[in-house]
């Protein structure tokens, strides 16, 4: 068993020391999430991590029930200068809050976030094996309507060897874990560093 909250709250004060290094000119460069900067993303982090079903339904009511709208508010409401939005998430990194899903999302979150961030600026993460494969498990599982990927692996055998995960078979897709992670949440980025028979397929979807 992963211990999530150990492993989200490392990752978060991980973000935080590699952005401390980040000019605040850079922070207005564009992220892996359509239309967000790397300062709209960890505005966005702050937010999800001060989020619990009360705060959700806050949210979601204010938005009037468009989730796009409801994250928009949300990381408008925690985003100031890079500084201060720094700090914001320096002071949530100890916080266990979570919205009423599988704490699984909340390593998704926190790994496709910090790859959103990270690779634009030239650097990659370091995650644990043990919890990435947790991530992957998920995703794999869930619908695409929730945020997994289900639809877009059916029929399809996906490998993580630096990780050691597997699911399904078929066609294969192989690759690193995080760059498969990214691909199966939605984003585009990492699609070329996946290899195998599968990888057409898997674009397309």
């Amino acid at each position: 068993m992963v211990d999530v909250w150990k492993v989200v709250h490392a990752e978060r004060a991980s973000l935080v020391s590699f952005l401390e290094r980040v000019p605040d000119e850079r922070w207005s460069t564009p992220s892996l999430c359509d239309g967000w900067t790397v300062h709209d993303v960890v505005a966005h982090l702050v937010d999800c991590a001060r989020t619990d079903t009360w705060h959700l339904a806050k949210g979601v009511v204010r938005a009037r029930f468009d989730f796009d709208r409801q994250n928009q508010l949300g990381l408008e409401h925690e985003k100031g200068t890079p500084a201060e939005t720094l700090q914001r998430l320096r002071d949530v990194v100890p916080l266990t809050k979570t919205p009423p899903v599988k704490l699984e999302t909340r390593l998704v979150e926190a790994f496709a976030h910090g790859e959103d961030v990270r690779r634009p600026l030239g650097a990659r993460g370091e995650y644990p094996a043990d919890a990435m494969n947790a991530a992957l498990g998920y995703l794999v599982g869930a619908s695409t309507k929730i945020g997994g990927g289900r639809q877009r692996v059916e029929g399809l055998r996906v490998e993580a060897p630096d990780t050691g995960f597997t699911h399904g078979a078929g066609p294969v897709v192989t690759g690193p874990a995080s760059s498969l992670l990214l691909v199966l949440s939605g984003r585009r980025a990492g699609l070329d560093e996946l290899e195998g028979d599968g990888v057409e397929v898997l674009a397309a979807r």
